[in-house]
């Protein structure tokens, strides 16, 4: 019988074990990662109803899971990432993360892509620290959401992935596969902070306006807070404020002072997880219970109300002013009595709302960060002594921006002495009435020219003028009329005179909304002929340097005369317009500190004007000395007699 020998049976077995051993895993990509690790990997999809014949509407169900690695020497605190989603994704929710912008909430839009702020940890600890202890040192986000028009095969990637905290670099993402997204973010050593390894907290930041939410005293089940809003932007300002924010963990508002709920309602504690655990609080003194709440100014007279008022700063009627108008004004406070929710009972476990966002009327458009925890705030003592300090401390950076597709507010007209036309805003500007046809009105149409005595008179009573005036200046008259620049505030730049050693400008200010403007403000840029700026003769009026450039100024009403009011009927109202409200004022610039500027060339129009804060939309051209005909004023007259016997007649 034949047999193997023991050294051949010896060498088949090795030879055996080195064919089927399993080559060694690869290192992971984290591994030769020494910063901040992101990874993204989508993780499962399905087509949703309804179904669509357009493919790219139709809606399809994505899973996916961000991760955050710190494999730097350094803590990162508060991080913050931004994933670039560009399939138009609904994200429906955000396991360990929200939207750190505050522009959306979640559910929501973010298919334009959008910063996640860890929550609710948001501070990722290093391996040094830890001994690798990955629960410290990582965090991780489960998204799930719906995107459109991506296909069954198709595996939707963000465009990029990036850390979004200050001082840190990111170079462009690699792709492990078709379904994961990695990219390792490292220091800036150019970029410049005072941030040390030793911090306990952030240092608080800078922006056009921030928002303090500092605890002031805690219990076991709740605690008092106080909110400050501080505007630090020369030109920003608020009127009727309304603050929103999103509750995370069930937290209720049962009082306020200096402040009030946009709408009182304890509903969903009564039928909610906090009814059910709060069973013997009287929920109708409960002020209010939604998870999002919008909060109010409280108006001048509850100043000194015992129950509502006596909070320093409260109380002003949701009127921010910016600095440069009273430092005293340009900040807003009030406190609240937050109760907690379970796991949270306790003196130690506190989470400040998220999602801020603000508003006003007829305002700019502020964007606003996640909370931040900082430093406790130290308040001052009216004895001199020291102050209280807040149990903790957390500070929302608020900026100014330009969301997108939105329209102005507020918009200005040109005209001069050398012209008879007045140069109205432009159509639409402030966007036009939906549901607008080309069957009422143009919406590309450029707008008509108009005699100066139609800037009284509403748009909608303009028609007549307006078409009668270009019938005598020789210009087409479309059809449909252009549409009107639906803006509740417009101002009317007029270059008054223009001399060898000065010249003047006229700024008319007209308001046709209802509601009156206090404390009203308008800031234009000159450019070239800002520093021959010499007076306003009835504004307050100042040359203001802003960016380390002076060419703005900055004008304000006069003490006692700083009521822009609201549109109001005409004397007779059945016949007459109603009429706006106006203020008025000639300004005054000399020309020796601008040698050669060309006033009307251009140099004598604002580049950028400003109401309330608010950019307003100006007109595309400038008023030219090629149409003006003598005599045209007569002609005018002898029209203007014919429309009104028109109109006239038209009542009867």
């Amino acid at each position: 019988m034949y047999s193997h020998s023991p050294l051949l049976l010896l060498i088949t077995t090795t030879l055996f074990i080195l064919t089927t051993a399993q080559p060694p895993a690869p290192p992971s990509p984290s591994a030769s990662c020494n910063g901040i690790f992101l990874s993204y990997t989508y993780t499962a999809g399905s087509i949703l109803p309804p179904t669509r014949p357009d493919p790219s509407t139709q809606p399809y169900r994505f899973e996916s899971t961000l991760t955050i690695l710190n494999n730097s020497p350094d803590e990162l605190k508060s991080w913050r990432v931004f994933v670039g989603f560009q399939h138009d994704e609904y994200l429906v929710s955000a396991n360990g993360a929200i939207v750190a912008d505050g522009s959306v909430s979640v559910p929501g839009r973010v298919g334009n892509g959008t910063v996640f702020a860890g929550f609710p940890g948001s501070d990722l600890k290093t391996g040094i620290e830890t001994a690798g202890d990955l629960e410290q040192m990582s965090g991780r986000v489960e998204f799930v959401g719906t995107q459109f028009g991506v296909g069954l095969r198709s595996v939707p990637m963000p465009r990029n992935i990036s850390l979004a905290n200050d001082g840190y670099l990111c170079p462009r993402v690699t792709m492990n596969g078709t379904r994961v997204m990695n990219v390792c973010c490292t220091k800036d050593p150019d970029a410049v902070t005072n941030v040390t390894v030793a911090d306990a907290f952030l240092p608080r930041q800078t922006g056009d306006l921030t928002i303090m939410y500092d605890v002031l005293r805690t219990y076991e089940s709740d605690y008092w807070a106080e909110v400050t809003i501080e505007n630090h932007n020369a030109l920003g300002r608020l009127d009727n404020w309304n603050l929103t924010w999103d509750w995370m963990r069930d937290e209720f508002i049962n009082d306020i002072k200096g402040a009030y709920p946009y709408s009182r309602d304890s509903t969903e504690c009564i039928f909610g997880r906090q009814g059910a655990f709060y069973k013997e609080m009287d929920f109708s003194t409960v002020l209010n219970c939604e998870r999002r709440p919008t909060l109010i100014d409280l108006p001048l007279e509850m100043t000194n109300n015992t129950q509502r008022g006596m909070i320093p700063f409260c109380c002003r009627n949701g009127t921010i002013l910016p600095p440069t108008m009273d430092p005293s004004k340009s900040k807003s406070a009030f406190q609240l009595h937050v109760y907690k929710m379970p796991p949270d009972l306790n003196r130690s476990e506190l989470f400040p709302p998220q999602n801020f966002k603000i508003s006003g009327r007829l305002n700019p458009d502020y964007k606003c960060g996640a909370p931040v925890r900082v430093s406790p705030t130290e308040f001052p003592d009216p004895s001199g002594l020291p102050g209280p300090t807040a149990v903790s401390s957390w500070q929302v950076v608020c900026n100014i921006t330009q969301a997108k597709d939105s329209s102005p507010r507020c918009c200005v007209s040109f005209s001069a002495y050398y012209n008879e036309s007045i140069i109205p805003c432009p159509t639409c500007a402030c966007g036009c009435p939906s549901g607008t046809g080309s069957r009422t009105c143009s919406t590309t149409q450029p707008a008509l020219f108009l005699p100066s005595q139609a800037l009284l008179v509403p748009f909608d009573n303009r028609t007549a003028l307006s078409t009668a005036w270009a019938s005598l200046q020789r210009r087409n008259v479309p059809n449909p009329l252009p549409c009107g620049d639906n803006c509740g505030v417009s101002l009317n730049w007029h270059l008054l005179t223009d001399y060898r050693g000065g010249w003047t400008a006229r700024i008319t200010l007209f308001n046709w909304d209802d509601t009156s403007f206090a404390d009203w403000f308008v800031a234009m840029e000159m450019e070239k002929s800002a520093p021959g700026f010499e007076k306003a003769y009835s504004f307050n009026a100042t040359a203001l340097e802003l960016n380390g450039v002076n060419d703005t100024i900055f004008m304000q009403g006069l003490e006692g005369l700083n009521y822009l009011v609201g549109e109001v009927d005409g004397k007779n109202p059945k016949r007459d317009p109603r009429v706006p409200g106006k203020q008025q004022s000639v300004i005054s610039f000399t020309k020796k500190l601008t040698p050669g500027i060309n006033v009307a060339g251009g140099d004598g129009f604002p580049k950028k004007v400003f109401f309330n804060g608010e950019e307003c939309a100006l007109p595309r051209i400038l008023p030219t000395s090629g149409s003006y005909r003598a005599g045209s004023r007569v002609v005018f007259s002898g029209v203007m007699a014919f429309i009104i016997f028109v109109m006239l007649m038209q009542q009867h």
